[in-house]
């Protein structure tokens, strides 16, 4: 019973933290951060869920996302450009919540960048030509595919199945 417990407890850990912050706190906008518009321009073109997650980079909650149990083939692009930037062919069940890709589409669309919040240090997934959030890369995805596990936000996504 008490392994059933401690396993729960360590489940649940593993779950908050898989990929990003809870989905209850909101980071403010970095004025330091380069994006290519404004906060109010983004607010005017950006759904309020992408604009969170995107601008503010927050994150969904894990499992209670579109795209986690998506298993239809096709392609991930931006919501804020429309650039494709992950495939179903790179797409894999984490057990995280989170839709997660072994690669993005093209590496030059996203950038790295040192993501020192919540008092974590992890790489930060952001669109190249935006600036905007959109999730972290881990290296724990799986080993016969390049040991990477891009961890994205449904809502920095939308879906155009093939």
């Amino acid at each position: 019973m008490k392994k059933s417990i401690l396993t729960l407890i360590i489940l649940s850990v593993f779950t908050s933290f898989g990929c990003q912050m809870s989905s209850g706190q909101i980071k403010k906008y970095d004025p330091k951060r380069k994006m290519s518009k404004t906060p109010v321009e983004w607010k005017k073109v950006l759904t309020p869920n992408a604009y969170h997650i995107m601008v503010e980079s927050g994150t969904e909650p894990p499992y209670q996302n579109a795209y986690h149990e998506n298993h239809e083939k096709g392609v991930y692009v931006s919501a804020a450009t429309g650039e494709v930037l992950f495939s179903s062919e790179d797409k894999f069940d984490s057990g995280t919540g989170w839709p997660s890709f072994v690669r993005p589409v093209d590496p030059k669309k996203i950038e790295i960048v040192t993501d020192n919040s919540d008092g974590m240090t992890r790489d930060e997934v952001i669109e190249r030509s935006t600036g905007l959030h959109l999730g972290h890369v881990f290296d724990d995805g799986p080993t016969n595919r390049g040991g990477m596990r891009y961890c994205m936000n449904s809502g920095a996504l939308k879906f155009i199945k093939k």
